[in-house]
């Protein structure tokens, strides 16, 4: 087992982390720049490291930074995260090479899965049902064309290398083609310095649906169902619930068998989710693969009693899985608490926070890395703290979330809170009827005097 891990992170996944390793008898160590110099993980941290100064790019991005920190510190093993390098194979081959064990995917792993286009190709190889499109990268906009009239309108173009919507435009007519192409391959090219593109069929009605996964290294995997995260705004999502109240339990053991039919078809080692999308006739298609912990895990940890990072932690180590499959016991939903204006169309809002109380009580979760006095940095994700909830049925869960949300005081600072407040008591939320377009019709009630 590792004797120290340092967390090549920030916020409240670096203090998630070294909770688990604290349980374990792990030493930690927190890395730093200098705009998060008064964070908790600094502070709870056996050891703290500063890596340079505020932007990312000068720090928690500088691979050599954070492997000069592990080093000076004598860490065995890179807990990623998620977001920054948790999907940067060069980063997991850097690791590699200076036999630094990187608690995440192999090189190799996040190559494979990382490319989107390589992903589905893989995937269609493994017999997992993929969305109707192109077969690779589209090389030119004469075969976009073909491709399109293939697969028929409506179509979806992406980025190869995209992610968070960049790169993305929806077609549902052949004279609006052209110029979805030119505009998205831009877009892709300032966003990843990649202007590759492919083509999917565009689903209707979606349901963004993902199915958590744990491989080892023997080749096996095993599923711990699944997470319905459609509430999505500009292709971030906003909440999170399992078990997602579209869910049957045919379509979940359908699903959950493709899951580790992918994950063991590539030799998948580590946490990951395969992601789905599920049509309004309930037909799910892969979408993607995340070769890393989610920000979401926690829900799933709720319903099956499971401590994923200490799984992650485990396998990395060369402890093999059970290989039991997980079904939901319980309800769990993760609201994620941003510091943004939800009656301002979200606009960020960081700064100091001049009060904080945060909800407690049976069922309620709170991970975060904030507390009353912390100035929040502008230079990083806005999301301050997640909120979870679990309980005996859906309908006792959201009970519990709007009890929570009532409790939850941030002053100083706008925060998400209002938005979730008011999307607990929506009548769609409430009766499971959404979809990934639910926020296009979504506005915020005024505010009360």
């Amino acid at each position: 087992m590792f004797k120290k891990i340092l967390i090549a992170n920030r916020g409240e996944i670096a203090m998630r982390v070294i909770r688990t390793c604290k349980e374990m008898g792990i030493k930690t160590v927190a890395v730093y720049s200098t705009a998060d110099a008064e964070s908790l993980h600094v502070r709870f941290a056996d050891e703290a490291v500063c890596i340079g100064p505020a932007p990312s790019s000068e720090s928690y991005l500088k691979m050599s930074n954070i492997i000069a920190a592990a080093e000076i510190t004598n860490a065995d093993a890179i807990h990623p995260g998620y977001g920054f390098l948790s999907e940067n194979a060069k980063f997991s081959k850097i690791c590699e090479e200076h036999e630094i064990k990187f608690i995440g995917a192999s090189p190799e792993m996040i190559d494979r899965m990382g490319d989107k286009a390589s992903a589905k190709s893989t995937m269609i190889e493994a017999g997992v049902p993929c969305v109707p499109g192109s077969e690779g990268v589209i090389p030119d906009f004469k075969t976009c064309l073909k491709v399109a009239k293939e697969t028929g309108y409506p179509v979806m173009l992406k980025a190869s290398a995209g992610g968070g919507g960049k790169g993305m435009r929806a077609v549902w007519k052949e004279e609006d083609l052209q110029n979805a192409w030119e505009s998205a391959r831009q877009e892709s090219k300032a966003a990843f310095g990649n202007d590759d593109m492919y083509m999917e069929k565009l689903i209707e009605e979606p349901r963004h649906i993902e199915i958590q996964i744990v491989g080892d290294s023997n080749g096996r995997a095993c599923h711990l169902s699944e997470r319905d995260c459609s509430v999505q705004r500009r292709h971030q999502k906003l909440t999170e619930e399992t078990p997602s109240p579209f869910m049957t339990d045919e379509l979940r053991e359908k699903m959950g068998e493709a899951a580790v039919k992918a994950s063991e078809y590539i030799k998948y080692e580590g946490a990951g989710t395969v992601e789905f999308l599920v049509d309004k006739h309930r037909n799910f298609y892969f979408m993607e693969m995340n070769t890393r912990i989610q920000v979401e895990h926690p829900i799933t940890e709720q319903v099956v009693d499971y401590d994923l990072i200490r799984e992650q932690i485990l396998v990395a180590a060369g402890v093999p899985i059970s290989g039991k499959n997980y079904i939901p016991q319980l309800h769990s939903i993760e609201c994620r608490i941003n510091a943004e204006d939800p009656y301002k169309d979200f606009r960020p809002s960081p700064g100091k926070i001049t009060n904080l109380h945060l909800p407690g009580g049976h069922g309620v979760r709170v991970d975060t890395h904030v507390y009353s006095g912390y100035t929040i940095p502008p230079n990083y994700d806005s999301m301050i703290a997640k909120l979870i909830t679990t309980a005996q049925t859906r309908e006792e869960a959201i009970n519990k979330m709007k009890r929570a949300l009532d409790e939850f005081v941030v002053e100083g600072i706008k925060t998400t809170v209002p938005f979730h407040r008011q999307l607990m008591d929506h009548p769609d939320y409430v009766s499971g009827n959404y979809t990934t377009k639910f926020m296009e019709d979504f506005e915020m009630a005024e505010l009360e005097d």
